[in-house]
């Protein structure tokens, strides 16, 4: 029983080399992107769960492992909401401001940063700044418009969208600036009756 055992073991110890050589070996690739997608997930469900601060820390690390991409417009505005949530308005500033310059056509990127600039107080002077360039460039009448608003100045935040989308029919944010416009109206209109 012992020699059939050893003569076992010597035929398989040397048969191993044969068969090791048909395998290959496994190798694992780091693909930031998709671990930048999950940190985020990771993020949206510490939200889910009031986990602010983890949160926090998984937005970051999904920014920063894919920083200058139209995904990373998604990460900066969830880490802009999260400071909204918790009270830094000044700290979401500049995450907002960040989504719209990593991807300037979703309508929610333009809505957090008019709300970010009412937390801070700066409606009339972001106003004003919006004012002077909205003519350069046609995505500034978005926000301009949604100052407006935040301003109390409907009517004229009205008109100012509807010039948007009459101008910028191709857009893809423009489906969503005309929903927006009728809200407006819808609002416009109960209080009038």
């Amino acid at each position: 029983m012992k020699k059939l055992f050893i003569l076992l073991s010597l035929i398989l110890l040397t048969l191993q080399p044969v068969f090791a050589n048909g395998m290959k070996s496994v190798t694992y690739v780091i693909d930031p992107e998709k671990n930048a997608f999950e940190h985020n997930n990771k993020g949206v469900i510490y939200v889910e769960e009031k986990c602010y601060y983890a949160a926090i820390q998984e937005f970051k690390m999904a920014i920063s492992l894919n920083p200058k991409t139209q995904a990373t417009a998604v990460y900066f505005n969830n880490l802009g909401k999260v400071y909204m949530t918790i009270g830094y308005p000044n700290l979401a500033l500049d995450c907002f401001k960040n989504s719209i310059v990593q991807y300037n056509l979703n309508f929610e990127y333009y809505q957090n940063l008019a709300d970010c600039y009412v937390a801070l107080g700066q409606v009339s002077s972001q106003l004003k700044a919006y004012k002077s360039r909205a003519s350069k460039n046609p995505l500034d009448m978005v926000m301009l418009g949604l100052l407006y608003e935040k301003s109390g100045d409907i009517k004229k935040a009205i008109i100012t969208l509807d010039e948007f989308a009459m101008s910028e029919t191709g857009l893809i944010i423009t489906p969503a600036v005309k929903n927006h416009i009728q809200k407006l109206v819808d609002k416009v209109t109960n209080e009038t009756i």
